[in-house]
């Protein structure tokens, strides 16, 4: 099996090595500011809310609001969380706008997910601990990405800016 593996999302799954994918939120080097860059930071355990309430103000001024902004807002903290917790505690966040979209990049030097848990995750059963933060992800945001080996994991996150904001039957 590839150390290295990209796994986009919706509508299908797809599996390559990440050094062929082509991914605005698999990034070697940092978003320039001229591309719409709202944040660049490293993380650490103590710094969750901090980095959850830099994200929503930065992307409720960049446009994004309602349910939409706040589901984005959860994926977010969901991935850092999951840094924290099973990746060395230690990240970066890189939040910014491009092609009507936000995206959302977290890295860690975590020693990569295992591949039992890269499939598009099922919906978790009532009773297990865990194993929601990247479900919830993937009902929240319009693409999820995932690149990961044994260097460090990168999951990419992106949602359309100015969508309607469904918040109930029509």
């Amino acid at each position: 099996m590839e150390d290295r593996v990209r796994q986009g999302v919706r509508p299908a799954p797809i599996a390559e090595p990440v050094e062929s994918a082509v991914s605005p939120t698999v990034l070697a080097e940092p978003v320039p500011a001229s591309a719409g860059r709202l944040l660049d930071r490293r993380f650490g355990r103590d710094e969750i809310a901090l980095v959850r309430h830099e994200v929503s103000a930065r992307l409720r001024a960049a446009g994004l609001v309602g349910d939409r902004h706040a589901g984005f807002v959860l994926a977010v903290n969901e991935v850092v969380t999951n840094v924290v917790l099973h990746a060395g505690g230690q990240g970066r966040l890189l939040l910014w706008l491009a092609g009507g979209s936000a995206w959302c990049s977290v890295t860690d030097s975590g020693p990569g997910i295992p591949a039992r848990y890269l499939a598009t995750p099922e919906i978790p059963e009532a009773y297990e601990v865990g194993g929601r933060g990247i479900w919830l992800a993937y009902q929240l945001c319009d693409e999820v990405t995932v690149a990961t080996g044994s260097i460090g994991t990168t999951i990419g996150l992106r949602i359309t800016v100015g969508a309607p904001d469904v918040t109930g039957p029509q």
